[in-house]
């Protein structure tokens, strides 16, 4: 049996494919999933080409970050690949210690 290769789940991987569709960086991935922004409409606001009133992406995602919470950027920024990792960490903890205290009590 072959090594499972970590895969993020479908809600972070439309997050990669946003980010790499729309050359976002991390840290503008991470102030938009904190805004609540759905990463299948991210399409409709980066067409700043087509109507020149609208603000590139990125700049729209800072504008809006900066009105909500007063600041530019995040204190800590992480990848949506290490947040995979993370979760995927915490499930396998979570596994583990159900596995045990099945064990634990026949």
């Amino acid at each position: 049996m072959s090594p499972k290769t970590p895969r993020a789940d479908a809600h972070l991987q439309e997050w990669i494919t946003a980010r790499q569709r729309h050359h976002l960086s991390h840290a503008h991935v991470q102030v938009a999933r904190e805004l609540g922004m759905n990463p299948r409409k991210l399409g409709k606001l980066d067409n700043a080409d087509q109507e020149p009133w609208k603000l590139p992406l990125p700049g729209f995602i800072e504008a809006l970050y900066r009105k909500r919470f007063g600041k530019d950027r995040p204190e800590v920024v992480h990848s949506i690949e290490e947040r995979a990792r993370h979760l995927e960490q915490k499930k396998a903890a979570r596994r583990e210690t159900k596995r045990l205290r099945r064990e634990k009590s026949p």
